[in-house]
């Protein structure tokens, strides 16, 4: 086949592109289908494709085929390296927060929330397990379980952490949910009047436990793609301001960032070197778009300074307040924690996820979520391409399942929030995420419901607002 007759091909699939007959997020025929369409051999399927590849007009999936990944249209730039003030208060808007998470105003398009939808869980298939769970625990899971948590659970968790393969079920300690695991290792690790380093922005339920347990917050210059700034976490312990850190290493909340593995590397060496333990977050580590799963910081960690915690609050089960951490060197002193806040987690709901992981059903479940959750991320970047303000900056995460919108600083997202709400549109102003005075010009936005037209004119609705607070 023809060089020309590949470029006729590539054209008009980009003319299709561009107008709108294949929209982002849509499937393309298989090779086999491909070949059948324009009768070509399956070498020139492979070319037509590779060529609209190689201008980010689709993209391969691992096991699902070919999608549309973009368009010929200008993509938003990225948001900018944030410049947190280092002699900064640390001021919560706490009202704020309140009137985010408990707003009684009746809401059609759910935006705040880092959650994924009821509908992309695999429900009726938990409650089956519940039955099952039920069947074959002691007292139909009434009684308390082991300190430590279930044992089925720890090894299954152990079994699917493949990038940790010196991870042992006996390393893991379960908690209720991950915010829980954080909780313990702060405990375990810091004082009142204690300083904790964290990326900026970073997740408010970070900052409020941070504060509840007296512990001074030190927010570090962080990039939307990268995360935290290697150099200025050096600085910082160099200068010996901080006795702990917590980092979300894959796809941060709010920003989506990925830290690359020789960031992750270089962070291990330097606790190390300066004998500071390490928070790793990993909630979000499971929800990735590429090829494999990305590594962790507690995979290069040989100290034990490393305590890796992570849950299925964000990819199976949110209620079920399934989490667990592996806590290194720190064992003795967060399993003393526990005993005393808990006694034992939920054994049932364990034994349920236990089952989940163990049956495959967890794998199979994920690869059908991290599809559609990817395919919405491209939705919502093309809608806000589209209708946002010029100049509005959006992240490009690469998993997790929120966008962080960048404005014009002219735009004041507490007003946005309290006129999105009018319209039955709710949003994460991006105040929420600091306890400094900044990102009042920026929102965190949740992408983990189906794409459909109601969130298309959700948001449009959000961007004709934001398009008058600019005037």
């Amino acid at each position: 086949m023809s060089i020309i007759y590949i470029k006729k091909i590539s054209r008009g699939l980009e003319q299709q592109i561009k107008n709108n007959v294949l929209a982002i997020g849509d499937k393309l025929p298989s090779l086999r289908e491909f070949c059948k369409i324009y009768g070509t051999s399956q070498t020139t399927a492979i070319k037509v494709y590779y060529e609209l590849e190689s201008k980010g007009l689709i993209e391969t999936r691992p096991k699902s085929g070919y999608f549309i990944s973009g368009s010929l249209k200008r993509i938003p730039a990225l948001p900018k390296t944030s410049q947190p003030d280092p002699e900064s208060g640390n001021i919560l808007i706490e009202d704020l927060l309140e009137k985010v998470y408990n707003n009684p105003a009746p809401i059609n398009i759910t935006l705040a929330h880092a959650v994924v939808a009821d509908e992309l869980l695999p429900i009726a298939k938990l409650n089956k397990g519940l039955i099952q769970a039920m069947r074959e625990l002691k007292g139909s899971g009434t009684g308390y379980g082991e300190i430590q948590g279930n044992e089925k659970l720890r090894r299954q968790i152990a079994r699917h952490t493949f990038n940790m393969p010196d991870l042992r079920h006996e390393d893991i300690i379960t908690t209720t949910g991950c915010i829980n695991a954080i909780a313990y290792a702060m405990m375990a690790l810091g004082k009142p009047g204690d300083t904790i380093a964290v990326e900026s922005p970073v997740y408010f339920g970070i900052l409020q436990l941070a504060r509840s347990l007296g512990l001074k917050v030190l927010e570090l210059p962080t990039h939307s793609q990268t995360g935290i700034e290697i150099d200025a976490l050096k600085q910082a312990l160099e200068a010996n301001r901080i006795n702990l850190c917590l980092l979300v290493s894959n796809f941060s909340n709010p920003l989506g960032s990925l830290m690359p593995d020789e960031h992750k590397k270089e962070v291990v060496r330097l606790i190390q070197k300066y004998n500071i333990p390490l928070i790793e977050d990993d909630i979000y580590g499971d929800i990735y778009f590429g090829a494999n799963r990305p590594g962790t910081c507690k995979a290069y960690d040989e100290s034990g300074l490393v305590l890796w915690c992570s849950s299925v609050s964000k990819t199976l089960a949110p209620g079920y307040r399934v989490g667990w951490l592996s806590p290194g060197k720190f064992k003795s002193e967060i399993l003393r924690l526990k005993l005393f806040h808990s006694i034992a987690s939920t054994n049932i709901t364990q034994e349920v996820i236990a089952n989940f992981l163990e049956t495959g059903r967890y794998e199979h479940h994920l690869r059908k979520l991290r599809n559609t959750l990817h395919t919405n991320s491209l939705q919502y970047i093309r809608a806000i391409n589209d209708y946002f303000p010029d100049g509005t900056k959006v992240s490009r995460p690469q998993g997790g399942m929120v966008l962080w919108v960048e404005f014009d600083k002219k735009i004041d997202t507490i007003k946005l929030y309290d006129l999105a709400i009018k319209k039955g549109v709710s949003i994460a102003p991006g105040r929420l995420f600091t306890l400094q005075n900044q990102f009042s010009h920026c929102i965190r936005l949740n992408y983990g419901t189906p794409w459909n037209d109601s969130l298309d004119k959700g948001l449009k609705d959000l961007a004709d607002i934001a398009i008058q607070l600019s005037i």
